[in-house]
């Protein structure tokens, strides 16, 4: 002789079931969202670095003004 919860039981754990597995798919768009953001960090970076050396070269070592584009060239320690 099977056994069986009620209805309203097995609906409330069909239920439960239903909304984490919407959950864990969330996280898992999340997570590919992230994976691609920290991606463009490190394309941003890599970008940086490269106006950095291209600055460098032609102005030397300095620090820029951000608001202004002014810039002071950097002692080097001897």
């Amino acid at each position: 002789m099977s056994k069986s919860i009620t209805a309203e039981e097995l609906k409330q754990i069909k239920d439960q079931q239903a909304e984490l597995g919407q959950v864990l798919n969330q996280i898992g768009q999340l997570e590919a969202n992230k994976h691609a953001l920290l991606h463009k960090i490190a394309g941003i970076n890599e970008d940086i670095e490269d106006t950095k050396k291209q600055l460098e070269e032609k102005y030397g070592s300095i620090n820029i003004d951000l608001e202004t584009g002014t810039y002071t060239e950097i002692e080097s320690e001897e």
